[in-house]
Order: structure tokens, then sequence, then C-alpha cells
């Protein structure tokens, strides 16, 4: 614990008491419990979310997770990072021996138990994440999800002590240290916004006496930030999907699509010989990317056939089919549910849980087509010139 985790405030005629915690620790929760005890405040806020708040006290509510519609939905990259995430805390967790999310546990029943009323504080994760990923770059975006996915294979063990460096910085902050200082989007993202959003939060919370329960990274900007007005619909907007990327996919599939027909004027024979090449670049480095995560075998050759259509045109991809035909030929099971925080965590545990993998095939899909893509088009050009 820092030496001094309680911070009192005066602002408006409030009082504002917040706590700063770390979220695997045990003394944080225990403190929650005696502060919110002894202070009996009006409102005790949490630094949750709705769907946090959902998971936190309903940990089984995942095992009703529709794949099929994350596919639908193109969340299979979010649902990736999100439990990429719960899995690095619920492991340190293990590690000390102590409940995921205890000290907001501790906040929501203590807050019960003196009749405060609770105030969900957070900005929604997925709104964090989506700006996050709409302000990255495409090779920014497959960089963080690679250190996302395979950054959380076993290392030393994590004691008491350790938590003082935990402390310092969010958890998801933590997860990202070797990133920042190639992104540094994303610490005003998820840390310099999701202050303000807290401070707005806790400013406006019911009665007179309020008590808030934050990870301890937050408390130094919730405090500067209290004093400020905040527009809560500007760091809430999630922006488009830039049109540069969506023109550059149209101006490219044209352009492929182009080559593939002018090569016939060098003769039939010629023309089909360059399809061939594009149908066998595209279409057996997707199967391959497929295999690589031990797709079923309908998975590699729908990756096959259809890589070489989708990847012409840029509202399509083939991972999304072959994605739902692994969900379908072996679909998960309650139990695949039930392990994927745990699975995540080695390579052995992601190839065999059925829920990874028909996410792994949807990303390993698409990036086989990608990689096809390029060594096809540079084959043509390289043919053609």
């Amino acid at each position: 614990m820092p030496d001094n985790p309680i911070t009192r405030l005066q602002l408006d005629g409030k009082e504002i008491i917040l706590i700063g915690t770390a979220h695997v620790s045990q003394q944080s929760a225990d403190l929650v419990r005696k502060v919110i005890e002894e202070e009996r405040p009006d409102s005790v806020c949490i630094e949750l979310d709705d769907k946090r708040y959902e998971t936190l006290n309903n940990p089984k509510s995942w095992e009703s997770t529709d794949l099929v519609e994350v596919i639908k939905t193109k969340r299979v990259g979010f649902m990736l990072a999100n439990l990429a995430l719960s899995s690095y805390q619920k492991r340190i967790a293990q590690k000390l021996n102590v409940r995921v999310g205890g000290e907001m546990l501790q906040g929501i029943e203590s807050a019960r138990n003196v009749g405060a009323e609770l105030v969900l504080a957070d900005r929604e994760i997925q709104t964090t994440f989506l700006r996050i990923w709409r302000s990255l770059t495409l090779w920014e975006k497959c960089k963080l999800l690679t250190t996302l996915l395979f950054s959380f294979g076993e290392d030393e063990e994590i004691g008491e002590a350790d938590l003082q460096e935990l402390m310092q910085e969010d958890m998801l902050e933590s997860v990202l240290h070797d990133l920042r200082s190639s992104f540094p989007k994303i610490g005003h993202i998820l840390i310099r916004e999701r202050d303000q959003y807290l401070s707005h939060k806790i400013k406006h919370a019911p009665g007179q006496k309020v008590v808030a329960v934050l990870g301890a990274a937050h408390v130094p900007g919730v405090m500067e930030e209290l004093n400020h007005t905040i527009d809560l619909d500007a760091i809430n907007h999630i922006p488009p999907a830039g049109k540069g990327l969506k023109v550059a996919g149209w101006a490219i599939s044209i352009l492929l699509i182009g080559l593939l027909v002018y090569t016939f004027t060098g003769g039939f024979y010629e023309g089909l010989r360059q399809l061939g090449v594009w149908v066998l670049w595209n279409g057996s480095l997707s199967a391959l990317f497929t295999l690589l995560v031990l797709g079923h075998p309908l998975s590699v050759l729908t990756s096959f056939f259809l890589a070489p259509i989708s990847a012409l045109n840029p509202v399509i991809a083939v991972g999304w089919f072959s994605g739902l035909v692994q969900a379908m030929v072996q679909k998960p099971t309650v139990q695949d549910l039930h392990n994927v925080h745990e699975d995540i965590l080695s390579l052995r545990g992601i190839l065999r849980n059925k829920v990874l993998k028909v996410l792994l095939v949807v990303v390993f899909a698409n990036l086989g087509s990608t990689v096809g893509t390029l060594i096809a088009g540079a084959d043509i050009l390289g043919n053609l010139f």
C-alpha cells in the first residue's frame, strides 16, 4: 500500500474521499471496507462500468457469449484484447492468493451495508478500446494485438512488494508497458480521458459525502480534473473508421482486379497463369495460417477457396467465414468458455480451447490472406513490368 492511500477534498460543499487501491491487493479491499464503514458516505463511486460490474458480480455471464455474433459484429479484436487484459489481472491475483477486483467487490458490498448509493464511475471499456483502436495505424494495430496476445507467458513470482510498482500504473497500461513509448496516444486515451470521466462522475455523485474507490494510478489525475469542466460527449465519442482506409481498400481492390484483367491482354493462357498465381498465393497462405492455429480441415479449405475472392472485396474478410465454419464444426462448449481465462495464458491452452481457436482462426486467416495479397500482387506487377 502507498504511504497515504486516502485523499480528502472539499469541492462545492461536498466532501470527497479518494481511496487509491491496487486491483489485486487484499490490503486494498480491507481499507475500502474500513473507510466506508467509518465514513458512512451518501455515495460510493467505483472504477467499473456496467459490463465489468456485471462480469464481476456474475463471472459465469461469460459463458453465454455468442461467438457467431462476435464474428458478425467484427468484435473479435476487442474480445481478444479484453480476454488478454482480464487474464493478466487474474494471473496476478492467483499468485497473490486474492480475488480479482476484490477492492471493487468490497466497495459494492460496503455501499450496500451502509445504505450508500452505488455509482459506476468508469467509462465503458469498449469505448476506451475503440477510441484507442481507431487512433492507431494498421501497423500499430497489428503490433498492439500481437503484444496483447503473446505477452502473458509464465514469469517470475509476484509478491506483495511488487504491488508498489503495480500501484503506479493502470492495469491495462501495465500490460502495454513496453508499447507506451511507441504509442503516446494510448496513454492519453487510457489514463487521461478516464481520469476526466471518473472525476465528472465523482463530482456529480449524489449526496454531500462521496467515497471513490480508484486504482492508485488514477488518483493524481482525478484530483486535477475535479477542478475542470469535462465534456463527456467528446471523450465518449467513438471516431468513425477512417475514410482514408476505406478509399485505400477500394482503390487497391480495383487496382488488383484491373491488373488481373489486364494480364489477359497478353494472351488467354498468360492471364490464366497470373490468375492461378493470385489464387495459389492468396488461398494457400490463408489456409496455411489457418492450419498454424490448428484450424479444422473445413476451416482450412474455407480459407483456401474464399481468400482469393474476399481479398478483392474490402467489405468482407475470409476470416469471418473461416471462423464461422470453425465454430460450427468444433462447437465451443460451456467448459471451453469457463476455462478461457486460464487457457489464454499458455500456447497449449490457446490451441486447446475451442473458443480461443475460433478467434485465432478469424485473425490468422485474414493475416494469411493479407500476406498472400502482397506477394501475389508483387508477382503480377513484376511479370507485367
